[in-house]
């Protein structure tokens, strides 16, 4: 039988399973396929799965059935990087989501094992973001955790220095954050790139307790992060625009630029800019000058229109 078995939780010992995140992840894929994108008939109603068969993509990848079966539920150990491309191919796979597949396949071969070090930012690096004092900027790591921020992101999305440790994060405020929906105007949006983020960390640290917690956690308390999480969607967003409402300036329309240090590959900076002489600008021009007052008075303003 070709059954769709149920999403699985975090394990008991704190640990995502790579195993069930890449049978899911190929399960999740294949019925995202059309036997008609393929050029097979789709036999209408007589199709008892969603999607493309075992043997149906097998045979497009070049594989044996039982070959593919095998990795489908979670064996990736001896398969090659040939195969998986000509899986990726047979799957129609972007360039992130084959990474993704990559990981969850062949783990030991993509992450050398260590303690996963501190999340902090450099001296020079919080000095660089204090000096851009007419841009947004922060820095976030694994997890979606929130490692730095200068006075104008904090101005715009929030008073990030009044939260305890744990929870600047940005997938706890985007799903347990009322703010959040008022504040990303494209709120669902915004919350499928989190989880997407939270995905691909998921391939590439999947012995993080953190990370199963965090996801643990928001599993339980959130239905929009379950089903989310439950459709294995992947991406990486380097750029794009935001729309945001923000209760003192009102709306801002924002491009955002995201740079990957070379000294930490689990950090990446985060800046965000108006079109020159647009009303965004001249909104963030007016953030910038009420520094820490902007901070508070919108915190205030966001609790004033919850009572």
């Amino acid at each position: 039988m070709d059954e769709q078995p149920p999403e699985q939780p975090p394990a008991a010992d704190g640990k995502l399973d790579p195993r069930a995140e890449l049978s899911e992840f190929l399960r999740s894929r294949r019925a995202r396929l059309k036997p008609e994108d393929i050029g097979l008939p789709s036999y209408g109603r007589h199709r008892r799965v969603p999607g493309l068969r075992r043997e149906e993509l097998a045979q497009l990848a070049g594989v044996s059935v039982a070959y593919y079966t095998r990795l489908e539920q979670g064996n990736g150990r001896n398969v090659s990087a040939e195969v998986l491309g000509a899986i990726a191919r047979a799957l129609r796979l972007t360039d992130a989501e084959h990474a993704h597949l990559t990981h969850l396949a062949k783990p030991r071969q993509h992450r050398r094992r260590r303690t996963p070090r501190t999340q902090q930012l450099r001296p020079a690096l919080q000095q660089l973001l204090d000096s851009m004092d007419s841009v947004p900027g922060y820095v976030v790591g694994r997890r979606t955790d929130l490692v730095g921020w200068n006075r104008l992101a904090s101005a715009l999305f929030g008073e990030w220095g009044s939260l305890p440790g744990q929870e600047r994060n940005w997938a706890r405020m985007v799903f347990l954050s009322e703010s959040s929906r008022e504040l990303f105007v494209e709120w669902e949006t915004k919350a499928a790139d989190i989880v997407s983020y939270l995905r691909m960390d998921a391939g590439c640290h999947a012995d993080d307790p953190k990370l199963s917690a965090l996801v643990g956690e928001l599993s339980v308390k959130s239905e929009d992060f379950r089903r989310l999480w439950a459709a294995h969607d992947v991406q990486e967003k380097g750029y794009g625009t935001k729309r945001l409402r923000h209760p003192l300036v009102g709306e801002l329309t924002l491009c955002y630029e995201t740079f990957k240090l070379p000294a930490d590959e689990d950090l990446s900076l985060v800046t965000y800019h108006a079109e020159p002489s647009s009303p965004s600008a001249e909104a963030l021009r007016l953030l910038a000058s009420w520094g820490e007052d902007a901070t508070r008075a919108g915190s205030a303003s966001r609790e004033a229109r919850r009572d």
